[in-house]
Parts: C-alpha cells; structure tokens; sequence
C-alpha cells in the first residue's frame, strides 16, 4: 500500500434495539422523555451565553406538522423478510443484527431545501426526503451542530448553516420518521478536522476552566432543547475527528478535560429525562492502527468517559477492510469499548454535478469499485459488512442528500452565499481565512449522494433496507478494470491479453480475452512520447457477436524509470540494501514533505558520530543498451573533507560523479549520463562518508534506457 498523508475534507455484537411502538422520546430507554428535578451542577459555572431558545418559528422549518414528545408512535417502515429483486446486486449479511444502525448524516438537507432544492421518492413523486431514506431502511440520522456559524451580520457561513435551531428542524422530521438521532457537536463555529479545530468565537480568550464550563452549559442546554422539542436524542459525538484537538485545544490534558465535561452534560440530561443516550468520540484516520491505539491508551489514562470510539472510514483514504477490522478489534478487546463508522461514503459518478469540484474522483477509485450505482451500492454493503463482522453498532453514509443547488453550467454561486448550501460561503473568511477565505465555494460531495442531481434516489439508497437479505438481479457487468499500459520510448507496445471483469455479484469476476483494434495499435507513434487510447473489447464466450462490451486502454509511451521504489513512498523498501560501518545506522526513511524532493519521504542520514554509509539497488534482467542515472541529494554541516559519491556499477567497470552539500533545500543533481550494459546487470547507488552530525536527505533516483 501507498504511504499516504490523507488530508481529510472533508465497528460478536453489541448493540441495542428499540420497538417502533415506543413513544418517540422513550426510543432509547425506558419511561424516556419526562424531565425529573434536577440537582445544581457542581461544575464552574463561566459567565457565557448559552445558545437561545429555539422558537416556534425556528423548529416550524422542518416543514411538517409539530410534534410533542407524548405524541403517537412514529410510523414503522418494516423491512424485507427475504431477498427482493432489483436492478442492482446486493449481496446479504446474514449475521446483521436487527439493531444495526443503518444511519445517514442529513446535517445540510435544511440548507438544501431552502435553495431550492426538491427530493422524490422512487416513484418519482415529490416526497419529504426523511419519509423517503426511511423507505429505504435508515434508521437513524447524524445531525452536526456548530455553536454559531455566523458572522456578525447574521450571514451563514454555509456548510448546512448548522447552528441548534437547525439541529431541531431537522431532528423532529427524523423522529416523525422513525428515526433514531445522533448529535455530533463540533465545538467549533465552523467545519472541525484533524486539519484545524477552531475555537467557537464566544470561547476565544477563555482560561481552559472557563471553556471546560462553556462546553459543558452549551451541551447540557443544547441537548435539552433538543429533547423538548420532541427530537429522540440517542447518541451525542463530543467533538468532531479530534484525532488533533477539540475547540481549539491541542493537549491531551485539556481535550481529555473538555471531552468529560461534555460527557458529563449529556449523563446529567440522561438521567433527568429516564433516557439512555449514548456518548461517542470520534476520530478518522482508520487505517493508523499504531496511532489510534496511542489515542486510546490516553483517553483511558486521562479516565474519559464514554462508550463509543467512532470512526471515519472511506476505502478510498482509509485502506482495507481487515485492517478497519484489526482497528475495531483492537478498541473492542483492548479498551472495552463500542464501535461505530460514523462516516462513509463512495462515488456513483465523477462527473461534476454543481460546478465546483468533486473530493473524489478518477484517480481515487479502486479496483473493486467503479463509479457506478452499482459499485457506490457494493461499497457501502462492504463496510456495512466489515462493521457487522467486526461486532460494531453500524454505519453512517455521510451527507447521502447533499446534491447539486442547481445546473453544474449555471453560476449557484448566490444560492450557495444566502442559504449556505455550499460547503463553505464567502461570508466564513473572518473565521476561517486560510481554508474556507480562499476556497468557498459549492458541494464538493454531490457525485457521493444516494440521490441524483434530480433529487430522485439512486437505487444505492435502498442498499439499507436490502443489508440482511440482499437481492436477486440478472448477472451484469459492473465494470472492467484495465491496466494502463506505458512503453519506453522506441520499444513495441504490448497489449494486455486479458481484463479482469467487475461483475455486480462481486463472485463472479473473472478474467477475460480482450481483443484490441489492431489499426488503432499499429497507428501508435512510439518515437516520441505521447498518450493514446487503444479501443477494443472483451471476447466474452456467452455474448452473440453485437454484444460485447467495449472497453479503452490507455496507452503511454515515455521514458520508463527502471528504479523500484524510486523516491521511497511505498512502504516495502526490500528493494534498497543499505551498509554502514560502526554499531548505529544514521539512516532512515523518513516522512517529511519539506525535506523530500518529491512526496513526502526521502532517505534521510544524521548521527552524532562520523558516518560511512551507502544506499544501493542491484538489477539483474536489464536489456543491454545505454543507460542514464540522475538522483537528487541536500545537505548540510558537512565539512569539505567528506566524500559523497553517485556511482554505477556493471560488467566490472564503476562509473561515478562526486557531488558537494549545497544547504538546505538547494538540491543537487548527480548524473551519471552515459552507462553501457552489456550483461543485464547493473548495481546503482551513493556512498556517504562525512562528519558528525552533518546532514542530508537523498530522493528520486532515476534510470532510464536511451536506446
């Protein structure tokens, strides 16, 4: 696998099940809903503003009639009892628990609706998007909470503009549905991240026993609103992917004491309302296994209270479902907690819907996943799997309803800055200079919605309902996946013979002959390089001669690099020996952007002593010709005495160009330009000797075949 920073944009069993005859606050535990006198707090009490009242008007935008929290039982949206037929393949769960959540994050559909924006059932009938996903098995809605996403004009900084009078409009209609809520608070103004967790403006200047009071009346009074208001609160997210800090807080000490008085907020409400409400923190980076267990071990040593480690998880970002599972192990057995996917998603198109750019696109894809209905379906049914195996409570698809505010041609911009159904609007640079000052703008995640562009649901939305006996559908293919090829300058170009074929019942991929149009081949110009593509199609045994499916191949012709490995961002590195002389090896691979030429990682070598090191990749099976040899190098504190030497060993003779350390980030380039190699074999590398901590990282390590 990659070795990859992700920069994030934007779980057998244990689980509680609930009888959709229960009164809509009693969802989460028994005579729920009716306040009992409360005892004083014993937490400090700062002198900050809690969030007001919600009025009427306010909770009236969930567009439907109000609710009380003694009012009838919500409908019930029963589920499948055996395997539907449908036009999409979904493979069962027969394991899944009745309780699993099924949950979606519907945080900007207010927002949404606002612009303009109108959802249809599958019938293609204007219907309340809520009754729809509810329809199609969610049973439960994430709902984010930001303390106030505006400036000082009262313009919203977009993204849903999800202050709490949103959170309740929102959370009634998901409760009239039969839906469970979660509450996920930011505790910040805007979007919090592992990139930045800003502090609410109302916070800013505030000693850290004065925040601690803040986060805890802000929760306390927010949950409350939320219960009176009739919306069945049953899972409150203190902090939002605080993998590096919560409301501006970046030590551990003081994210841990913040997190505790949040938790304490949401058991105080609890109690005075007979109400189970689950707490959960959440972080991403789901494939750190190392470093989410460091995570765990310190909320245990600071005694936070909680009883979910929720997690983000895109298989795009976040690697593979063992290694999710590993994770959600780990958490389970080593820290005795529950967990959760409290956000996932995968594309159905990389077609750009608004006009503002996609998070995810072509070079974000995996093999297993096209962007397809089908394929979006397929991923989703597979962390849903992933989470069921694993013994977690569910999954919650993120923003599923965030979709185009208008054609992707058209100038929304407008619709975006009044009603904040971007994801950022101009109006949040005062909060947020650096990130949403500069690049507001529109939905990057309409091409992950379960709806189209038209508002009408995909038939990836009903993956929910169909999660424990999945479907019947015709065998089809769901996509080919087919190597790009890339030919060295002046050689022959060589087709793949066969693709391997995505089928919607995943069990049936194979591999096929491909038969390529042999003009299109012959037509190739491999003297110079250039991009081609190649037209064929797969000879597919049981397709009559008008019926095979087409596909294209990529074709580039450029000067092959024949170094593996070449600037170390892979983390199989078997391929490079490294010596030294004495007990201490001064190198490493080390992972950091500004040191490398490339990427993020370079070879890198200090000590406190003397250094005589050599970094070298032998070749075996060259075809004879003549080569060249570039690598770059930066250094620094190294005395003029030092030897530092780019070589190439082959046939007995040794090549090499002796090259200085010009300081930091002035980047030389030895070369070595003309290399003859007769006998397949060639040994490449550069032997460091110098100094005490002198310094320097080498990177990018080309070879190519001249003729």
């Amino acid at each position: 696998m990659k070795r990859k920073m992700i920069k994030h944009r934007k779980f057998t069993t244990l689980l509680f099940t609930v009888s959709l005859s229960a009164l809509s606050l009693a969802g989460c535990g028994a005579d729920a809903g009716q306040p009992v006198a409360e005892t004083p707090a014993t937490s400090v009490s700062a002198d900050v503003q809690a969030p007001e009242p919600v009025s009427e008007t306010e909770a009236a935008e969930a567009m439907t009639s109000e609710r009380a929290a003694d009012s009838q039982p919500a409908p019930a949206y029963p589920l499948p009892a055996a395997a539907e037929a449908a036009g999409i393949y979904v493979k069962p769960i027969p394991e899944l628990a009745d309780g699993f959540i099924r949950g979606m994050d519907v945080s900007s559909i207010l927002a949404e609706e606002k612009s303009g924006v109108k959802y249809y059932n599958a019938d293609g009938a204007e219907q309340d998007v809520f009754t729809t996903m509810a329809e199609a098995g969610v049973n439960y809605a994430r709902i984010r909470v930001w303390n106030d996403p505006y400036d000082e004009n009262g313009n919203g900084y977009g993204g849903g503009n999800n202050d709490l009078a949103t959170a309740v409009a929102l959370g009634k209609r998901a409760t009239e549905n039969g839906m469970k809520v979660c509450i996920d608070f930011h505790y910040s103004d805007f979007w919090a991240d592992p990139a930045k967790q800003m502090c609410p403006k109302a916070w800013e200047g505030m000693s850290l026993e004065e925040k601690t009071s803040a986060l805890y009346d802000f929760t306390k009074d927010s949950v409350t609103q939320l219960l009176d208001n009739g919306v069945d609160v049953c899972m409150v997210q203190v902090g939002n992917e605080t993998n590096n800090g919560m409301a501006g807080e970046t030590q551990i000490p003081n994210i841990a004491q913040l997190m505790n008085a949040g938790s304490k907020a949401v058991r105080e409400v609890s109690e005075r309302y007979h109400k189970e409400i689950k707490v959960a923190l959440h972080y991403t980076n789901a494939s750190d296994y190392d470093g989410l267990d460091s995570i765990l071990y310190k909320l245990s040593s600071f005694q936070v209270d909680y009883d979910i480690f929720a997690l983000s998880y895109y298989p795009y970002w976040h690697g593979t479902f063992e290694n999710l599972q590993n994770v959600m192990a780990n958490i389970q057995n080593k820290y005795g907690k529950e967990t959760l996917i409290a956000e996932t998603a995968y594309c159905y198109t990389t077609e750009d819907t608004d006009g503002s750019g996609n998070s995810v696109g072509e070079s974000d894809l995996l093999d297993a996943y096209g962007a397809t209905v089908q394929s979006q379906s397929t991923a989703l049914r597979d962390v849903c799997a992933a989470a069921s195996e694993s013994g977690a409570l569910g999954v919650f698809y993120w923003e599923g309803a965030w979709i185009t505010v208008g054609d992707k041609n058209a100038d929304n911009s407008p619709i975006w800055e009044e009603f904040g159904s971007g994801w950022a609007s101009s109006y949040a640079a005062g909060y947020d200079p650096k990130d949403a000052g500069q690049y507001y703008g529109g939905c990057s995640w309409d091409n992950q919605a379960l709806f189209g562009a038209d508002g009408k649901p995909l038939e990836s939305l009903n993956t929910f309902k169909w999660l424990k006996y999945g479907t019947s559908a015709e065998p089809a293919i769901d996509l080919v996946n087919v190597p790009t090829v890339i030919c060295n300058i002046g050689a022959d170009v060589e087709m793949p013979e066969t693709v391997e074929v995505v089928y919607n019942n995943r069990d049936l991929n194979t591999s096929m002959p491909v038969e390529w149009y042999d003009e299109m081949v012959k037509n190739i110009d491999t003297s110079k390089a250039g991009t081609h593509e190649i037209t064929g199609r797969i000879l597919d045994e049981h397709a009559t001669s008008d019926d095979h499916t087409e596909i294209s191949c990529t074709v580039k012709i450029e000067m092959l690099n024949y170094v593996a490995n070449p600037s170390f961002e892979d983390t199989d590195t078997s391929m490079w020996n490294i010596t030294y002389e004495g007990d201490n090896n001064p190198t490493d691979f080390q992972q950091k952007e500004s040191d490398a030429h490339s990427g993020e990682y370079a070879f890198h070598f200090w000590s406190e002593s003397d250094m005589d090191f050599a970094i070298e990749q032998e070749f075996t099976d060259l075809e004879p010709g003549t080569y060249a040899l570039t690598a770059y190098f930066q250094g620094g504190d190294i005395q003029d005495s030092a030897k530092l030497e780019f070589y190439a060993s082959t046939g007995g003779t040794v090549s090499s160009d002796d090259f200085t350390a010009q300081g930091y980030a002035n980047w030389q380039a030895p070369s070595l330009p003309s290399i003859e190699v007769t006998d397949g074999t060639l040994t490449i590398g550069m032997h460091i000797q110098c100094n005490a901590k002198g310094w320097g990282t080498i990177d990018d390590f080309t070879l190519n075949k001249l003729d």
